[in-house]
């Protein structure tokens, strides 16, 4: 949905912060990166604990009171908790302080304080390396700071002490201000510290902002933090050609600005505590499931949610509804899923529909409708609950007392149904009321999953709010967003005028801009100050619960605010971009870094969200889908003050939609295994190309193409007027999936493609074997057509292999995993030797895809060498004869898209085809022939 930030200019918006932050007390800028506070502090003990850790304390050298006071005495633990993973913490060693809370993240809790500073042990340890399977951990004693090393070659992966550099200072340890730092090789290139939008890239840019703690704040502020907090970075270097990935998670719930020059990186936080995590890698892949093993595996996603999803703010009534559905059916464009914005509300009230322009019976015969030929449907919800004394879900929150309170009472701030309360999610009372009211309004509307939005949590207001007396709020003939309550500002605690000001919505605004007070205070006394980033993490589990109990279904929930482990529950998508070329772009980057942060299943409004400064151009929509059409989800959203931007509403885009779409829908059995291959490993199913190339330096800034998997390579056309798209291609053969005749081999470089409007460029690499469907109107439909195995050789190649997979299952079921009866995994292998072509499958659980009866109808082979004479074809070991009348095998000779070195060009290559088979998927098969072949050699 809208936010405020949608509307307002940023010039405007700048001046009008900049008022609030000067009459809220003078904040001020952030101090420079390299200001030294104070001298650090020594290393007083450590010895080794009982759980294989080691506890040591860490004495303050000299008192300062910059930010406060310095915390005396620390509480230093370090474990090596698995082969790859290293934690080092870092607390007060005589008082509990906030920590992300162990039952929302579950993990490991620290060794406890034996509650003695003695300067010796009667079990010291007295080296000063302390190591591992892959990483070393290292200290000096006095000032105190530790590094982390690769044990396979000395690497320094992590390194906090200045070494007198005047980059920046020792450790700083206070109440509400932690400092630490580390440094770092040129070479290193950085990626993550999310969510924000950045221009320069998905590489991080020495110099720019990276400020982590959760906004309502659209996609168009750039280098600003948005939405979700991922403190967490990839660090991917590259030495003496050999390619090394790392990782460095900061789990610490509190704002924080992070200060990256190029040669160093600092945090500066505002409260917890220093938890770091380090992930040894050394692939790409390897570090994304060594960071989701400890912050939770993506959630499965069912099938549906991978088909083509429609939604618009302003759908004023069912009928409207009906009719975009009617609408895509005529134009032939697949949809699998109709969302409602606020408008099925009964006054932007959760759990309510409107009586007049959603009529409870009129909405469930169109969900018979839909359902019974496998659509689904979506409604949003905001976590404000409209304070009204006549509504059922207030009356029930007040009874059980689940909000978030503010001096003793529930903390009163302005969303869309005007004056609002926040639920507590932390509370275990707030998670089962919310359990309850998603029954109820499940009870009365069948929908198929959820939208959580506003959940930063937005607030059109500031400060301490009154509800005014004598007048409306909000004005109904007004702008929504324009708080109409009463407020004054709160600046009298710690809390909402810290000591050390983070760059909080890109203008250095209180905390409290916008959201909840910092002084706020949730279940067991905790505050907002501390877990205000934790608020759309802590409802997507609630929300996650409460849809897993309904019916016993895989959840579907899209959030809007996230945190280091949200993909454990929900869906992302990067929220209000613009209807403009650079939002376009910068989608891009976004997407690729959530897969990063473990939430795979994510997108960008397709069209951009809102009309601003212009409306979205038909040329602008046709781009979009056939970018969008290869996000992970993939949904057309628009505002409520855009102009209708369904893709049937041009006919160009009908065509661009009906073509990229078309192929989204026959790669579904693809997209699924990649779902599947997430949920196991983490493994992202939108890829940067350094995850496939990680040794191929030219691509690690790239981020304007990508992968989807390993194999799949997407390169859009992003700039207005363009027909044409300049594409990197890693060394390699690549194939291209709209005509696989097409050809490029490359030897790592780039190529200029042709891109009329309606083409998209996809190609396949070498070394894949493919699964695809022959696609469909809707997921239901696609999911059950026969299928085609492309597989893809090095061109011309004597000796080669290719490898693929296929997993299928029963979708509604919660769990995403074989043994249970309604799963098949399917291996997928082939060769070629000297001509001789081999391609087989190995099995597992295949009695779920016998029942089904799926077949693979087709196999398609590119890049082969030899002649084009029909060879003899063997199946499962016997010769396919002339008996076998639907049996085809054919072959066309590829086009190369360039020329190639050293006579290659005249070589030629061929594309052969087995068409009519019928093997079923759940069984074991292996087809073999001998190419006509000769080698020129």
């Amino acid at each position: 949905m809208l936010s405020l930030n949608s509307f307002l200019s940023l010039s405007s918006l700048y001046f009008f912060l900049v008022l609030v932050s000067c009459f809220a007390g003078g904040y001020s800028s952030s101090s420079s990166v390299r200001t030294k506070i104070g001298k650090g502090y020594r290393l007083i003990s450590i010895e080794k604990t009982p759980d294989g850790g080691f506890l040591g304390h860490l004495q303050v050298k000299q008192k300062n009171k910059i930010y406060g006071p310095d915390i005396p005495l620390l509480q230093l633990y370090i474990k090596h908790e698995a082969q790859d993973r290293l934690r080092v913490h870092i607390t007060d060693a005589k008082k509990q302080r906030w920590e992300v809370p162990y039952n929302l993240l579950p993990r490991e809790q620290p060794a406890a304080s034996k509650q003695t500073t003695r300067r010796t042990r009667k079990h010291s340890i007295t080296v000063s390396e302390l190591a591992g399977s892959e990483l070393i951990f290292s200290y000096t004693t006095d000032p105190f700071s530790f590094a982390v090393k690769r044990k396979s070659n000395g690497q320094t992966l992590f390194n906090s002490s200045s070494g007198g550099s005047d980059s920046f200072g020792e450790m700083v340890f206070k109440d509400q201000y932690l400092e630490i730092s580390t440094q770092l090789p040129k070479d290193a290139s950085l990626y993550g510290l999310g969510e924000n939008t950045q221009p320069h890239g998905i590489k991080l840019y020495p110099n720019d902002p990276y400020t982590l703690y959760t906004t309502d704040k659209s996609p168009a502020n750039l280098n600003t933090g948005l939405y979700g907090s991922h403190p967490v970075y990839m660090d991917l270097r590259n030495v003496g050609g050999e390619p090394f990935a790392h990782a460095v998670l900061l789990l610490n719930s509190n704002g924080m600005d992070v200060f990256y020059t190029g040669n160093s990186l600092t945090y500066k936080i505002i409260g917890g505590v220093f938890d770091f995590y380090f992930f040894a890698g050394p692939t790409p892949l390897a570090v994304v499931d060594q960071y989701t093993s400890l912050i939770g595996r993506p959630a499965p996603m069912p099938y549906w949610s991978l088909g083509f999803h429609q939604c618009k703010w302003g759908y004023h009534n069912l009928s409207v509804v009906e009719d975009v559905v009617e609408n895509y059916k005529k134009a032939k464009i697949p949809l699998d899923v109709i969302w409602n914005d606020a408008d099925h509300m009964d006054y932007h009230k959760d759990f309510t529909l409107n009586p007049i322009n959603f009529p409870r019976p009129k909405l469930l015969a169109f969900l018979d409708k839909i359902h019974s030929i496998g659509m689904k449907y979506i409604v949003i919800n905001d976590p404000g609950i409209g304070v009204n004394s006549s509504y059922g879900v207030y009356q029930r929150a007040i009874a059980n007392d689940v909000f978030i309170k503010h001096e003793g009472e529930p903390y009163l701030a302005q969303v869309w149904p005007g004056a609002v309360n926040f639920p507590d999610f932390l509370n275990p009372k707030t998670v089962a009321w919310w359990g309850d009211e998603i029954r109820r309004f499940h009870e009365l509307v069948p929908i198929d999953g959820l939208w959580i939005d506003m959940n930063e949590a937005a607030n059109f207001c500031s400060g301490k709010c009154t509800i005014p007396k004598g007048k409306q709020c909000p004005n109904v003939t007004g702008p929504g967003w324009i708080c109409c309550l009463d407020c004054k500002n709160i600046t009298k605690t710690r809390w909402d005028d810290p000591p050390y000001n983070i760059n909080a919505s890109g203008l250095q605004v209180p905390l409290g801009f916008k959201t909840i007070a910092s002084s706020a205070v949730h279940y067991n006394g905790v505050l907002e100050y501390d877990a205000h980033s934790l608020y759309g993490f802590s409802q997507s589990i609630a929300t996650y619960k409460a849809l897993l109990g309904l019916e016993g279904k895989r959840p579907f929930i899209l959030s809007r605010s996230t945190y280091v482990g949200s993909g454990k529950y929900v869906a992302h998508w990067t929220g209000d971009t613009k209807a403009i070329w650079e939002d376009l772009k910068y989608s891009i980057t976004t997407v690729l870094n959530f897969g990063l942060f473990g939430v795979p299943m994510v997108g960008a409004d397709i069209c951009g969200f809102f009309s601003a400064p212009t409306d979205p151009t038909e040329e602008l929509c046709n781009r979009w889908i056939e970018v969008g059409a290869f996000y992970p989800f993939a949904r057309n959203h628009a505002d409520y003050f855009s102009p209708r931007q369904e893709l049937y509403q041009w006919k160009s885009v009908i065509k661009s939609a009906q073509n990229a779409l078309g192929m989204r829908y026959k790669l579904l059995p693809y997209l699924y295994t990649l779902n599947y291959l997430a949920h196991k490993s983490g493994a992202p199913i939108a890829r940067p190309l350094f995850f496939a190339f990680p040794a191929y330096k030219e691509c690690y800034g790239l981020s304007t193409q990508f992968l989807v998997g390993n194999s799949l390579m997407v390169s859009p056309v992003l700039e207005q007027g363009k027909t044409k798209v300049k594409a990197l291609f890693p060394p390699g053969s690549w194939y291209n999936v709209f005509d696989m005749k097409q050809t490029i081999v490359s030897k790592g470089q780039y190529f200029t493609l042709d891109a009329p409007l309606h083409v998209v460029n996809v190609y396949l690499y070498q070394n894949t074997i493919l699964p695809m469907q022959q696609g469909g109107m809707i997921s239901k439909e696609a999911r059950m057509t026969p299928f085609t195995l492309i597989v893809t050789f090095p061109a011309g190649a004597s000796e080669a292999q290719a490898k693929g997979n296929l997993y299928l299952d029963n979708d509604e079921l919660p769990e995403m995993k074989l043994g249970n009866g309604f799963s098949t995994y399917v291996e997928l292998y082939a060769t070629v030797n000297k001509g001789s072509v081999k391609i087989w499958s190995k099995v597992e659980e295949g009695k779920f895809a016998l029942d089904k009866g799926w077949i693979i109808e087709k196999v398609t082979v590119l890049g082969l060498s030899g002649s084009g004479d029909t060879p003899a074809l063997e199946i499962n070991g016997s010769p396919v004869g002339p008996a076998a009348l639907n049996i085809e095998l054919s072959s066309l000779e590829q086009k190369h898209l360039q020329d190639l070195e050293d006579g290659q060009s005249k070589k030629k290559f061929l594309m052969v085809e087995v068409t009519g088979l019928d093997l079923p998927v759940g069984k074991n098969f292996a087809m073999s022939w001998k190419m006509g072949y000769k080698d020129d050699a």
